[in-house]
């Protein structure tokens, strides 16, 4: 298979140069028996610099792999994949991946440029709350702290891109609410272009400026929708209407889908 993969816009300046563009024509890997699994089809997704976008979709669609080809982890597509001109990349996955026989600033120090170290990220020290864990180690963190210290080590590099993959699950609601909080706070106050996975609708509205829907594999968007920067934070009143809206146009794309030839 042939891969096209273009990590800076050196040969088209003007087209896009501050945003995140991606076009996968194809994303196939090789499944444990070596059939060949497409994952992904003529998917594009473009995010302008300094918004917010959520994505979302079925289990197992690929949100993970566009995540990554995203973030140049997976360069084995067809496609195009175009990030802003010397971007820093600032990465949270799923877990939160830290090495256990390092403290937490031990842990964050080791992304920082040479000659800086946590105490330098005082601020977002202490926005995350983590000033009182500097010293422990990650098997003395409860899961939310666990997931702060990665948010903070993402931060730490001061991203002008961010991707996040689920970074609030299997948290309980009161501690993901504060740190949807932090986070928006962060990404709104730097102007990051952020890209966050997730399965909560409500939530995808409380923190995105553009929404992405995939469809079952081979994955595609199939409905994007971009929300009015108003108030912000939005209130309950405001996500649960655009909740509405977005769940009625689903439900609509659903209907046409099954009443098509390929849809039966």
């Amino acid at each position: 298979m042939k891969t096209f993969w273009c990590s800076h816009l050196k040969d088209e300046p003007n087209a896009g140069a501050d945003a995140l563009e991606l076009r996968i024509d194809s994303k196939t890997y090789l499944s444990a028996d070596g059939n060949p699994v497409e994952v992904i089809r003529g998917l594009t997704l473009r995010l302008e610099a300094g918004t917010f976008g959520a994505l979302m979709g079925p289990s197992g669609c690929g949100k993970t792999t566009l995540l990554r080809i995203a973030a140049g982890l997976d360069s084995d597509f067809v496609g195009t994949r175009r990030v802003p001109p010397s971007h820093r990349l600032g990465i949270v996955f799923q877990e939160p991946r830290l090495l256990p026989w390092r403290t937490v600033e031990e842990n964050i120090n080791l992304v920082l440029p040479e000659g800086k170290t946590a105490t330098d990220l005082g601020p977002l020290v202490e926005t995350l709350g983590l000033a009182a864990h500097m010293a422990h180690y990650p098997g003395e963190l409860s899961l939310g702290l666990a997931r702060r210290v990665a948010i903070a080590r993402a931060f730490a590099v001061r991203p002008t891109l961010l991707l996040l993959d689920e970074p609030f699950v299997s948290l309980d609601e009161t501690t993901a609410a504060r740190l949807r909080e932090e986070l928006t706070a962060l990404t709104r106050r730097e102007k990051i272009t952020t890209l966050c996975v997730t399965h909560g609708l409500a939530e995808a509205i409380e923190l995105a400026d553009h929404l992405f829907f995939l469809s079952h594999r081979p994955a595609a968007v199939v409905f994007a929708r971009q929300l009015h920067r108003r108030e912000l934070p939005r209130s309950k009143a405001d996500i649960a209407s655009i909740q509405h809206e977005v769940r009625d146009a689903l439900a609509r794309l659903d209907g046409a889908t099954a009443s098509s030839p390929e849809g039966r």
